[in-house]
């Protein structure tokens, strides 16, 4: 599940946090100076942790989701994340971005990325199953693709990222049961699901043509979209809903995690992790996302499980593999 736009290339999440239109290979990660303090876990480590937050924010979301509204869960995670992301800031002493150009790209990145998205899931989650909503998710390599064969990104797509585009689409109609007619499944939050995790796509494709080169480090970035995507969501929620008259405890814990853990703590490490390994491997943390959301939503919460929701999203993965896929370079 996304949360941020970093400068340089990494895997974007979400929801939510998955890649999106294919760009050119990103560079290697840069070693560390001689000197330079090591991270206190190893990455592995930090990459489960990271898929296990990721995975979680799904069930996450359908908790708060009982007892407040979307908008108000999304709003929460919002604050809570801004928050963690501000006190690294104070701690770094590091500035915000400037220019007003830059803070323009940053409010529609923070729409595109954040308060969209974000608010899509919630609404999605009221009628649709945290596994389903773990599992559109990983649709967003799908949408990237989609996207560059509309001419958006630099990338020609190749014959197998073109077949990984209808091999991943096949799978949605197989996690939907297509064959059944979509029987048991609500076509409006399937779609709005489905759509947030498209925004993702068209976010990160902005991202890229807009703020690569904007300066400024990847925390004072991400931090700077997240408070832009609070504001945004302040300016609406009150118009739309109206002021819990109660604050049940574990839905509000459920909102406090999710923002915390899955919007700010989940940024840091992907981060930390991207500059570590590289953005290839970083990235493969889209994979293990759905099947996290499924087992935690079949075990926690409940959910029914089909033969075809865990067929189905197997194909989707598959299908957004080959989206990223990329011919090997001949040898010198």
């Amino acid at each position: 599940m996304s949360a941020a736009a970093p400068l340089r290339p990494a895997p974007s999440a979400g929801t939510p946090p998955v890649p999106s239109a294919p760009a050119a290979r990103p560079p290697s990660p840069v070693p560390s100076p001689p000197g330079a303090r090591r991270p206190v876990l190893d990455w592995r480590i930090r990459f489960a942790v990271l898929c296990l937050i990721w995975g979680f924010s799904f069930l996450l979301i359908k908790v708060g989701t009982h007892g407040y509204a979307p908008l108000q869960v999304t709003l929460g995670r919002m604050v809570f994340g801004t928050a963690v992301l501000g006190a690294v800031l104070l701690v770094r002493r590091e500035r915000l971005p400037k220019g007003v150009r830059t803070w323009g790209h940053l409010t529609v990145a923070a729409f595109l990325l954040n308060a969209l998205p974000f608010t899509l899931f919630a609404y999605a989650e009221l009628t649709i199953s945290s596994t389903l909503a773990g599992i559109c998710n990983a649709t967003t390599p799908l949408w990237g693709m989609v996207l560059s064969l509309a001419a958006l990104s630099d990338d020609r797509p190749t014959r197998r990222r073109v077949a990984g585009l209808g091999v991943g689409f096949a799978g949605v109609l197989v996690v939907l049961g297509a064959w059944e007619g979509f029987s048991g499944q609500d076509p409006a939050g399937t779609a709005m699901a489905l759509v947030a995790s498209a925004s993702y796509a068209v976010g990160w494709v902005y991202v890229r043509r807009t703020l690569s080169g904007a300066g400024g480090s990847n925390v004072a970035m991400a931090g700077s979209q997240l408070l832009l995507g609070t504001a945004q969501l302040a300016l609406v929620t009150p118009l739309v809903t109206s002021f819990p008259s109660s604050f049940p405890v574990v839905p509000l814990l459920a909102v406090v995690a999710l923002g915390a853990l899955g919007t700010g703590v989940a940024f840091l490490i992907q981060y930390g992790l991207v500059a570590e390994v590289g953005p290839t491997t970083a990235t493969l943390v889209t994979y293990f996302i759905p099947v996290i959301a499924t087992a935690a939503g079949v075990v926690l919460l409940g959910e029914h499980l089909n033969w075809n929701t865990p067929v189905g999203a197997l194909i989707v993965l598959a299908g957004a593999a080959l989206t990223q896929s990329r011919p090997r370079r001949p040898r010198p």
